[in-house]
C-alpha cells in the first residue's frame, strides 16, 4: 500500500486507544457464541443481509443479499444458511469462501438503527433437503452458504442515526444524478456497450430473473 500521500498514520493499537479510549463494560461483554433467541427473531424479520468475504490474500469483498423477510434459515444454535438467488455470476464471494472460510454478516431491518452482526466459517452446500426449504417463488436454489456462527452481537443505531438513513424526508433528490446504466457503460468502457444496452440487460434481469 502507497501512503506516500499521507503524512500522518497510526500503525499501533496504543495510538488508536490513546484517541479513541476503551469500550465500556456493556460492549466488552456484549458477544455471544450462539444464535439465541433475540438473535433468531431479528433474523426472521430481517430482509437483507450484507456478507463480507476475503480471499486467501486478504482481499475483500461485501456483497448485499435480500429477500422475503426470514429468507436466510436459522438452523440451530449454531448454524445458518443464506440461499444463492440469481446474481451476476462474478461470484465474489463464492470464490473467495473457496479460499477463506471466514466470513462477516450484518442484518438489518428496515427502520430498525441498531444492527445484528455474526462472524463465522461458512462453507457452500447443496444439501437438497435443505435448498428445498429456502425455495421462493417456485424456485429452488442450487446451494446456498452455510454459517457456523463464532461471534453474535448488536452493534448500536450510531450511525443510522447519524445518516438517517430511514427518514425518507432526508433522502437526496436523484433526479440529476447520472444513471446508473450510464455509469457501467462507462466502467466497461466499450463503444459495443451502450447506456441504454445496460439499461434493457437492467430491466430484463430485475423482471425475469430475481428467482
Amino acid at each position: 500500500m502507497n501512503l506516500h500521500r499521507f503524512k500522518e498514520t497510526i500503525t499501533t493499537e496504543d495510538e488508536l486507544r490513546q484517541l479513541l479510549g476503551y469500550p465500556n463494560p456493556i460492549v466488552q461483554q456484549k458477544t455471544i457464541t450462539n444464535i439465541d433467541a433475540h438473535c433468531r427473531a431479528f433474523i426472521a424479520r430481517s430482509p437483507m443481509v450484507y456478507l463480507a468475504t476475503s480471499d486467501g490474500q486478504g482481499s475483500c469483498d461485501v456483497s448485499p443479499r435480500g429477500d422475503a423477510p426470514g429468507f436466510v434459515l436459522v438452523v440451530d444454535e449454531k448454524h445458518l444458511l443464506i440461499p444463492e438467488r440469481p446474481g451476476n455470476r462474478k461470484m465474489d464471494s463464492f470464490l473467495n469462501l473457496l479460499e477463506n472460510p471466514q466470513a462477516g454478516l450484518l442484518f438489518i431491518i428496515p427502520g430498525l438503527e441498531e444492527t445484528l452482526r455474526i462472524n463465522g466459517r461458512a462453507s457452500i452446500i447443496t444439501d437438497p433437503e435443505w435448498m428445498e426449504k429456502m425455495s421462493s417463488h417456485g424456485k429452488i436454489p442450487k446451494l446456498a452458504i452455510a454459517v457456523e456462527a463464532d461471534a453474535c452481537y448488536f452493534h448500536c443505531g450510531k450511525a443510522f442515526r447519524r445518516s438517517e438513513l430511514w427518514k425518507p424526508e432526508t433522502w437526496p433528490d436523484l433526479s440529476s444524478m447520472t444513471p446508473v446504466a450510464k455509469m457501467l457503460a462507462d466502467h466497461v468502457g466499450s463503444a459495443d456497450i451502450t447506456a441504454e444496452t445496460v439499461a434493457q440487460g437492467l430491466q430484463d434481469s430485475y423482471a425475469n430473473r430475481l428467482y
